[in-house]
């Protein structure tokens, strides 16, 4: 004799549902162990910074737009040092539109491009027996040409696609409102904000270029 009446089959195939739902819900114990993980703080290592202050203003005088002045062409390289002393290894990307993984930047390129600079003065010393500092502008693009004679084409849109520390040096100063200014012939200044009062006015001139 029953005790009771039996579950029907539809009151079954819910309760099974509910038991297969609830199981693929919960998190194994690897999913557990792998947030944990990334969790846990990033070890930074300490990074060597800097460069040849002279060596660079060198190569900056050749491969930046004359039409800088040595002013414009001095802050263009002080810009750029200030990018790499500040550049993250390997850090996580501003989520762009077109996809939802997560994508890092690229490894620390300086130390590459240090020794590029190292390698253009050594270059000079081969070829001119002076260093590279010593030479004048014709030469020292000369050497930068002979440099680049079989790098890959240069990507100009960020200096993280450059191959050569010159080619990183004049993209990143190609993607600055400053380059922006100077190709449009006036104040355009992207990606900085401007009063709205000042919105309907025409962009200023640009000031004259210091010698």
């Amino acid at each position: 004799m029953s005790d009771g009446p039996r579950p029907g089959r539809r009151e079954f195939l819910k309760a099974a549902g509910i038991f297969v739902a609830a199981a693929a819900c919960a998190p194994t114990r690897g999913d557990s162990d792998q947030r944990a993980a990334n969790a846990e703080p990033v070890e930074h290592h300490p990074r060597a910074t800097g460069f040849d202050a002279a060596l660079l203003a060198s190569l900056g005088a050749a491969v930046l737009p004359a039409s800088l002045g040595t002013a414009g062409q001095s802050a263009a390289v002080a810009a750029f040092v200030s990018w790499c002393e500040g550049y993250e290894p390997v850090a996580e990307e501003m989520h762009g539109y077109g996809y939802a993984d997560i994508r890092y930047l690229p490894a620390d390129p300086v130390p590459a491009w240090r020794a590029q600079l190292d390698g253009l003065d050594l270059l000079a010393q081969r070829v001119h027996h002076a260093r590279f500092t010593a030479l004048d502008l014709a030469a020292r693009q000369a050497l930068v040409a002979m440099a680049l004679r079989d790098s890959p084409g240069a990507d100009l849109s960020s200096p993280l696609g450059a191959h050569h520390i010159a080619t990183a040096l004049l993209a990143h100063w190609s993607s600055s409102p400053d380059a922006w200014n100077l190709a449009m012939g006036v104040s355009v200044s992207p990606l900085t904000c401007r009063p709205l009062a000042a919105a309907t006015q025409k962009p200023a001139a640009l000031p004259a270029a210091k010698p």
